[in-house]
């Protein structure tokens, strides 16, 4: 088998570099184009500074045919951008992986509220699969279109997944997240003296990863009345922590609670069921592993720590992991290396 033939399509911000990290070490992979229009003939190395000396790929701009002749094309542009750049290629019939949220609502009029602006092609939509392997494997094998979810989409899917159909009313969650997550461009929110030394919650009750968590809990039979979610800012470059809760149908034992949560993840070789510790970031920065702790309250709730690299498994790494599936290769190929500790 030939390798497969990539572009990624936006490779100049932190969610192309690691696509380019995870790619250029890929076995079955070949980088045909990394865009950029800014930065059009600039070596990648200049602007990734890992892999300087590591690859003579420069960034470029290919017609839309070029980029669609590939077998798989990543999106790693912003919101709305990415909708207008991706979709020709998926016109053109190409198999398309998209980092951003233009495709993770089946719904335009949800897209609207919820991301401010007309979603630039609502019929592609409902040709979008939602790009959560631990819940979509099978559907994304053959996609076409694949949405990857969002970096808190994922650390909170994965807490409530397993428990999903037997949750009920309005689960609460308290996120974590390293300033990576806001992009490459400086804010005043991700600016450094700004942000360290702080915690700052922000989009309180409001942040545009809700809809599409609740639209897969609803798929996986979850009676949910809403998401009440807090995202707090946190002095750090990467990872993100949630601790999620909510009531159950029927009050559940911690030991009940772990065996179910390893019972659904025993198929799933990036999501480890952590039992004697807290999940935490350390362990699994730059890599696609996620780390999950469920137990009951003292109500017999449900409480659920997970932990995740935002970039990687939050972003770039599950976006790898779908391509991996697209392809019919291994799920872990090019993914499963440890993470260092300390």
């Amino acid at each position: 088998m030939t390798n497969a033939r990539v572009a990624i399509l936006g490779a100049t911000g932190y969610g192309g570099g690691e696509l380019l990290r995870l790619l250029l070490r890929h076995p079955k992979v070949d980088i045909a184009f990394a865009t950029s229009r800014s930065r059009e003939g600039v070596p990648v190395g200049a602007v990734h500074r890992n892999l300087d000396g590591l690859t003579d790929l420069r960034f470029s701009s290919p017609s839309v045919a070029e980029i669609a002749a590939c077998d798989i094309v990543f999106g790693a542009l912003p919101h709305g951008a990415s909708a207008e750049a991706l979709a020709p290629v998926v016109l053109d019939g190409a198999r398309v992986i998209d980092l951003s949220g233009d495709f993770r609502l089946r719904d335009a009029q949800q897209y609207r509220a919820w991301y401010k602006r007309e979603h630039p092609y609502p019929d592609l939509l409902a040709r979008a699969v939602y790009g959560c392997p631990e819940a979509n494997r099978d559907a994304i094998r053959s996609a076409t279109l694949v949405a990857s979810p969002g970096c808190f989409a994922t650390a909170i899917n994965l807490a409530l997944i397993p428990a999903a159909s037997r949750i009920e009313g309005t689960p609460t969650v308290v996120a974590m997240t390293g300033s990576s997550g806001s992009g490459a461009e400086a804010s005043e929110g991700t600016h450094h003296p700004t942000r360290s030394g702080t915690l700052r919650p922000y989009k309180v009750l409001g942040h545009q990863h809700v809809p599409e968590i609740l639209q897969l809990a609803r798929e996986l039979g979850s009676e949910l009345h809403g998401l009440e979610f807090t995202p707090v800012s946190a002095p750090l470059s990467r990872g993100i922590v949630a601790v999620a809760t909510a009531d159950l149908a029927r009050r559940a034992t911690t030991e009940e609670l772990v065996d179910a949560y390893a019972a659904h993840y025993a198929d799933h070789p990036f999501v480890k069921v952590v039992t004697s510790r807290e999940p935490e970031c350390g362990p699994v920065a730059t890599t696609n592993y996620v780390e999950v702790r469920p137990r009951a309250t003292a109500s017999g709730r449900l409480h659920v720590t997970c932990a995740i690299d935002n970039l990687v498994k939050g972003g770039a790494g599950q976006a790898v992991q779908s391509m991996n599936l697209m392809l019919g290769l291994a799920e872990t190929m090019g993914l499963d290396w440890p993470g260092t500790w300390p």
